[in-house]
């Protein structure tokens, strides 16, 4: 079991930024996918903002505000499917006999959003990308946990997941909609978290991060999520 205190939260989707949003979706308010609304990232310079893909851009909507305050904040960034829709561009143009882009290719892999974070924050500390498969939200408590154990004041947790292409429609299921969450963890025995044995039937209805959010939001003390080989227990101090 680990134990820590989430001191800040942001999270991101279309029609969907502030709190008081979150708590309406939370509470049983429709979020619609077809939203077009672009994440806001005018903090930072406009020559700086062009390379950002829509992933990117979601997943500094929520994490930057959460950092202001910290020259060095350790950072985990999660993502089960990553920068989808630029691969898939990219697949096309082989498929198609086109030269590809070196640009396009360098800001497709994995760690290309920690890699332009710590860019853009000047930022040198400790980062970590990871691609997990339902529980990857975890995962990266997991990690961002053990940073904490390591003597880390605070760590910085990003899950963010894009709409995938249409094409990947039949084997991406898990991504309701567009969203970013992130979470800034700090040492404290407000959350607990502790795995269990592997469930016969595992279901959930949402991502595991966004079923945090709203289990957080309505209250819940206590909830359990499912994975292929593993049972997530939560627990929150009341």
């Amino acid at each position: 079991m680990i134990t820590f205190d989430i001191s800040q939260w942001r999270a991101w989707a279309p029609g969907r930024s502030a709190p008081a949003d979150w708590q309406s979706w939370a509470n049983g308010q429709h979020l619609a996918s077809s939203d077009a609304t672009a994440p806001d990232v005018s903090f930072l310079p406009a020559m700086q903002r062009r390379r950002l893909s829509h992933l990117a851009r979601m997943a500094f909507a929520v994490g930057w505000p959460l950092s202001e305050g910290h020259a060095q904040l350790p950072l985990v960034f999660v993502s089960r499917h990553g920068e989808t829709p630029r691969t898939f561009s990219i697949l096309s143009e082989l498929a198609a006999r086109q030269p590809l882009s070196p640009t396009q290719f360098s800001l497709s892999v994995h760690n290309a959003v920690i890699g332009l974070w710590s860019i853009l924050r000047g930022a040198t500390c400790e980062m970590t990308a990871l691609a997990a498969t339902g529980d990857g939200f975890e995962h990266g408590v997991l990690e961002a946990a053990a940073l904490l154990a390591e003597g880390a004041p605070a760590v910085l947790l990003i899950i963010t997941e894009e709409l995938p292409p249409e094409a990947y429609s039949p084997w991406i299921d898990d991504v309701p909609f567009a969203y970013a969450l992130g979470l800034l963890l700090t040492p404290g025995k407000q959350w607990q978290l502790a795995p269990g044995a592997a469930p016969a039937n595992p279901t959930l209805e949402l991502p595991h991060g966004l079923s945090w959010l709203k289990a957080m939001l309505t209250g819940c003390t206590s909830f359990t999520h499912t994975g292929k080989r593993r049972t997530w227990n939560w627990q929150r101090q009341p």
